[in-house]
């Protein structure tokens, strides 16, 4: 029976197969089987006849019925393959409009242990698709899709765990001590770096604590040094945590590029995506800021809720003053209102208010004396211990 069965999902355009492999050769490094089961691949290889970048094209009732051949198989796979990760889609956006791309009753059989929806940045996702598909697209088509695919799986997982509590069948093994509590993730993909090593701990370290880091971004980008700061707070957790960053995904700064340009008379500008510049209507831009915004602040919150704790950097800006953004006192807030432990790493010269100290688990004067304090009394080896 499998250890840990992983169902990916994510909207086109991802590249989830190179990202995919980079966690089965982690796995590989530290003696752990994980075959990778790519969906759309078998469907491919078991209809030949179908042109690349085609599939989605095809009628509805044949996509189904590939489909479930196709997932008919992988479940005989799961029953003698030991950790499996199963990377697929939850829906899709296509010419025959909004429509699933999964089956609950196959789903269900599987009895898998994570849900996990990865995510990257708009623009990145429009320089895949340019490349990799032919389909017209707008942002906001991708805005929506990328939403949709998120509620979906999360709605996937829910439904296969109430649909396994009704049909488990006696004889088959996959049952066998399996659990009825399986987790949904939303996970970013990332940039510099990707998000592999948080996958893979995910899966095969889940003593780590999983934790939410919080610090102010768009007030201080034109700051290098407390930049510098916030860029070593993220990498030290990183070492030790299983970590949520919200700047894994950044189109904050796709829209202030495009207010910038805008107030400039600019219709169209470029934007580094990918290695390779891209040009974006600034109109476009401007008509999704509040989509943009709006998943900004749902998604942040959905990082939270999934964390275990959350860890605030609030540097000292200059005059003396405590760097916290509306944003990172929000997230404050709202982990506390969620029984999360709250850490807060203060920089400032000045005290924290009460609404900061009354609702902070701890407080400390630097990340090394944050570090040292989950060592000594919470996590040992970046270990959970009991709290």
């Amino acid at each position: 029976m499998p250890v840990m069965k992983i169902i990916i999902t994510g909207t086109v355009g991802l590249d989830k197969g190179p990202y995919l492999e980079k966690v089965a050769q982690m796995a590989r490094e530290n003696g752990k089987d994980l075959t990778i089961c790519h969906v759309g691949r078998r469907m491919y290889a078991e209809a030949p006849d179908i042109t690349p970048g085609r599939i989605l094209d095809l009628p509805l009732s044949r996509l189904r019925t590939l489909r479930r051949s196709v997932f008919k198989d992988i479940l005989a796979l799961a029953e003698e393959t030991e950790n499996l990760i199963i990377n697929t889609h939850a829906t899709f956006r296509w010419k025959h409009g909004l429509f699933p791309a999964f089956d609950f009753d196959q789903v269900a059989l599987l009895q898998a242990d994570m849900y996990i929806c990865l995510i990257d940045n708009v623009d990145a996702l429009h320089a895949r698709l340019l490349h990799e598909h032919q389909i017209d697209h707008s942002l906001k088509d991708l805005l929506v899709w990328r939403e949709e695919e998120t509620l979906a799986t999360e709605m996937m997982m829910l439904g296969c765990t109430w649909q396994s509590c009704r049909i488990q069948p006696p004889t088959h093994t996959l049952f066998e001590g399996a659990t009825n509590s399986p987790r949904f993730y939303l996970l970013a993909r990332g940039q510099n770096p990707t998000t592999e090593e948080t996958l893979y701990r995910l899966m095969f370290r889940p003593e780590i604590a999983k934790t939410y880091l919080s610090f102010p971004m768009s007030h201080v980008t034109d700051m290098p040094e407390i930049l510098a700061e916030i860029a070593a707070f993220r990498k030290t957790l990183a070492e030790h945590f299983i970590v949520f960053d919200p700047s894994d995904l950044e189109e904050q700064q796709l829209y202030v590029d495009a207010l910038s340009a805008s107030e400039q008379g600019q219709k169209v500008m470029e934007v580094q995506v990918l290695g390779e510049t891209l040009r974006f209507d600034v109109a476009e831009i401007m008509q999704v800021a509040g989509d943009i915004h709006g998943q900004i602040y749902a998604r942040d919150f959905m990082l939270i809720d999934q964390a275990d704790m959350i860890i605030s950097y609030i540097p000292q800006m200059p005059g003396g003053k405590p760097g916290l953004s509306s944003g990172v006192e929000r997230e404050l807030q709202h982990a506390h209102e969620a029984a999360k432990e709250v850490y807060i790493v203060w920089k400032s010269k000045a005290e924290p208010s009460p609404f900061v100290s009354e609702t902070a688990t701890r407080i400390f004067s630097s990340t090394e004396e944050a570090i040292t304090y989950f060592k000594t009394n919470l996590y040992q080896n970046s270990e959970r211990r009991s709290l």
